[in-house]
């Protein structure tokens, strides 16, 4: 088995080949996506790409070995996710669907040219049997993001798995879930400052995703596992356009609300609010530019 390491120096392309040769029962578009055959009605979703503009060269390391940074960008989001889906797809009784993607972060390219082949039929008849979607692409450790996806039932099974309900902008279940039709949640995968240089990787926490979603894998083998089906809402609707919903300090003017709304798809409540005590409210103005800028777009 493969070590976490093994998946963060490789390019997207030197990533994508990788995956393309080890997996025989797969569904292979050039450049946009690999989508793997299972038998559990479970489809697990990780992006190849990072926002990183070098190859990770060096990889440091804290003395128990358990934080991982690199000065060329360590890339968790989203080689955390890629990790977890082979780690997990190696110890699983029932093997579940996976689904690599290429080119999430400039707006989910491979998650697009998978739907609009989904929407071709010409993909394996057995998706539609699924009952479920979950990427492990999210920052930290216990977050739930569901975007515009809202099933009670499906939200509820995942928070008594030791989840909680987290916001976000965009991933590929964005995607991938509406046009299937079937309900799909985006987990932590132990990456922290995503899109920056000083990311680093939580392995315990990784791996306590890894466990997590495994029990899941097993909860959808099972005949009594319920379809979830996707239902979405208008953000209107729901107060999402001002960010009514997301944890914002009681003492956060308005005018930063949706800002602070934002980056919480990148940090944690306690590391904005680490930094709001340092150097103010102007400082949700330098770390916006630092994460939605930092690509060039």
């Amino acid at each position: 088995m493969k070590t976490i390491e093994d998946f963060l120096k490789p390019t997207q392309k030197q990533l994508f080949k990788m995956l393309a040769e080890k997996y025989t029962n797969c569904t292979v578009n050039k450049d946009n996506y690999i989508l793997v055959e299972g038998n559990a009605p479970l489809l697990l979703v990780a992006h190849l790409d990072t926002v990183h503009k070098e190859q990770v060269r060096v990889i440091c390391k804290s003395n128990s070995g358990n934080i991982l940074m690199s000065p060329q960008g360590i890339g968790g989001d989203d080689r955390c996710g890629v990790y977890a889906l082979t780690s997990i797809y190696e110890q699983a009784k029932i093997k579940p669907w996976l689904l690599f993607t290429c080119n999430e972060e400039i707006g989910g390219v491979g998650a697009e040219a998978f739907a609009e082949d989904f929407m071709q039929g010409i993909l394996p008849a057995g998706l539609a049997d699924l009952k479920a979607i979950v990427e492990i692409d999210r920052k930290g450790k216990n977050d739930a993001v569901y975007y515009d996806c809202v099933n009670y039932d499906f939200e509820n099974y995942i928070t008594e798995k030791g989840y909680c309900t987290a916001f976000g902008s965009f991933s590929d279940i964005s995607v991938i879930a509406p046009t299937l039709g079937i309900a799909a949640v985006n987990l932590s995968s132990g990456y922290y400052y995503a899109h920056t240089l000083y990311e680093y990787i939580n392995k315990k926490h990784l791996e306590a995703t890894i466990m997590r979603v495994l029990e899941i894998v097993n909860d959808a083998s099972k005949e009594d596992f319920p379809k979830y089906e996707y239902f979405s809402y208008e953000w209107e609707d729901w107060g999402y356009g001002n960010y009514d919903l997301c944890d914002t300090p009681k003492d956060l003017p308005k005018k930063y609300k949706k800002l602070y709304g934002e980056l919480l798809d990148y940090y944690t409540y306690g590391e904005i609010e680490s930094y709001r005590r340092a150097y103010g409210n102007e400082i949700l103005n330098h770390l916006y530019n630092a994460v939605y800028n930092y690509d060039g777009r």
